[in-house]
């Protein structure tokens, strides 16, 4: 029995089976390089889903991680860390935002936005406000608040009763949600591209038509930024190219580069939303993390990444253009932005196994929705390694 069938023989005996990982097992990585444990070499498009901002084995994010656990890792909220400050200030100032809190994950992030957003007009004497309004294919985590936000019933079924007052719209659909909202109404959530749900990007204003939706009917705007931030579509914040603030911006994933971490970022009418006492995180904003968080933000501008993905991600669209008009018979088309983009399979190719075929050509994916292959690979990919990417997509899924 080679190291990697039994390791494989010790994840099916102790690993809890609510995943379906695809069967080898990664040992290293450099750049956008992944070895398994039997040295065969794959080509990484996923980042982890979006989270290895800088790839993997960064040295400089490496000689981060390794100083900063020689110095300070983790005192609880009790006491302030000088690496968490410096990092709520670097956030606020790159988003125009005034307060940051920090905990371990998107899902812990959706969960304290949707706190904060009930207890913000509990508060201010309008407890009637507490309906969410969220979007059809939409994701916001697993936990049973960010459940409840979620526009995919798959998700939900089977754990009882959620948060309640939630109201799910079309994507996209202004009418929609115009015709949903009401005054009983305390925010909007809205990804602006839905990354889970199949690399959907909102339709030209409709971010900024929310916003005034909001402003209307004394709403407030939550933008989950949880995928799409910290520069994966060619800006810090996508929902800065569709020219929108939000009253709450929901980040984590890229923001750690590898690390868990999440974040909560608002305006400063919102600061007295949750008091002390009201929420927390025993490990959220640990002097660890915030280092390494610092060190990811350090990278992005030193190694110019945010440019970096908008010409990438125009070269990655013109390669999956190509690719479509080519073979239609197996792609639909082709979407997203940025660094986060997906093909489209036809309805008769099964997306499974279309993954296990790229998977055998040497590149790792993922699937988005129901039947998209998405990009998302390390910002600091190359142009040469997403041709390599789209190659091997071609030779394993058509016959030219």
């Amino acid at each position: 029995m080679s190291q990697e069938e039994e390791l494989l023989a010790l994840a099916k005996r102790y690993l809890y089976p609510n995943y379906r990982p695809a069967p080898f097992v990664l040992r290293s990585g450099r750049g956008c390089e992944l070895f398994d444990t039997e040295g065969r070499r794959y080509l990484d498009m996923t980042a982890g889903v979006a989270v290895c901002t800088v790839g993997h084995a960064h040295p400089t994010l490496a000689a981060t991680v390794a100083a900063q656990s020689q110095r300070l890792e983790h005192v609880s909220n009790w006491f302030y860390n000088e690496e968490n400050i410096l990092l709520a200030q670097e956030l606020c100032q790159r988003t125009r935002m005034d307060r940051a809190f920090f905990c371990n994950s998107g899902a812990e992030a959706t969960e304290a936005a949707l706190k904060l957003v009930r207890h913000f007009f509990y508060a201010e004497g309008q407890p009637e406000k507490v309906r969410l309004l969220a979007f059809e294919r939409s994701f916001h985590g697993r936990t049973m608040g960010a459940l409840a936000l979620t526009g995919q019933a798959k998700y939900r079924e089977g754990f009882g009763p959620g948060v309640g007052a939630v109201t799910h719209v079309p994507y996209g659909d202004m009418a929609a949600a115009r015709a949903a909202m009401g005054s009983d109404v305390a925010a909007i959530f809205v990804e602006p591209v839905q990354g889970e749900g199949g690399v959907h990007v909102a339709p030209p204003g409709f971010l900024q038509e929310l916003r005034g939706l909001c402003d209307e009917f004394g709403a407030l705007l939550v933008l989950d930024e949880v995928q799409t931030g910290i520069g994966r579509t060619g800006y810090f914040l996508a929902s800065e190219e569709d020219g929108v603030t939000g009253d709450v911006i929901i980040l984590a994933k890229g923001l750690g580069g590898g690390y868990p971490i999440g974040a909560v970022l608002c305006l400063e009418r919102l600061a007295s939303a949750l008091p002390p006492g009201t929420h927390g995180s025993t490990y959220g904003g640990n002097a660890f993390v915030s280092a390494v968080a610092r060190c990811v933000l350090n990278l992005i501008d030193e190694e110019n990444l945010l440019q970096a993905a908008r010409e990438k991600g125009e070269h990655l669209h013109h390669r999956l253009q190509q690719l479509v008009t080519r073979h239609p018979a197996v792609f639909s088309g082709h979407q997203g932005r940025g660094l986060l983009q997906a093909l489209v399979l036809q309805p008769q190719v099964d997306p499974r196994d279309a993954l296990a075929k790229v998977r055998q050509q040497g590149v790792l994916m993922t699937l988005a929705g129901e039947r998209a292959l998405r990009f998302s690979p390390p910002l600091v990919v190359s142009e040469k390694e997403l041709d390599e990417a789209v190659d091997a997509i071609a030779r394993a899924l058509t016959s030219a």
